[in-house]
């Protein structure tokens, strides 16, 4: 069994900043990309940027240059330092894996529940 659990959400003035941690734990063998989405209230759910295994990263438009995904391999924790954060970021914030398990050979996609980010004007 695989969980990932995201932490580190809350609420905060516009300007300021927050750091998400995303922690998968169980009997994982190997983890591939791992991804940051957000989806507001009545938007579709959006990715906000991926990292590669090797460190390699993407963000969307709308965050490049405010937020930075990174990862701590050896913990198996993915991380999301957001900075000058806009009422416009409010959003619930999950995180995926897609990795491999100690007991199957295929590789699939694993989805955190969720850590609310609220931003006030």
């Amino acid at each position: 069994q695989v969980q990932l659990v995201e932490s580190g959400g809350g609420l905060v003035q516009a300007g300021g900043s927050l750091r998400l941690s995303c922690a998968a734990s169980g009997s994982i063998f190997s983890i591939n990309a791992m991804r940051w989405y957000r989806q507001a209230p009545g938007k579709q759910r959006e990715l906000v940027a991926i990292i590669s295994s090797g460190g390699t990263t993407n963000y969307a438009d709308s965050v490049k240059g405010r937020f930075t995904i990174s990862r701590d391999n050896a913990k198996n924790t993915l991380y999301l330092q957001m900075n000058s954060l806009k009422p416009e970021d409010t959003a619930v914030y999950l995180c995926n894996a897609d990795l491999r398990t100690t007991t199957s050979p295929n590789q699939y996609r694993y989805w955190g529940q969720g850590t609310q980010v609220t931003v006030s004007s």
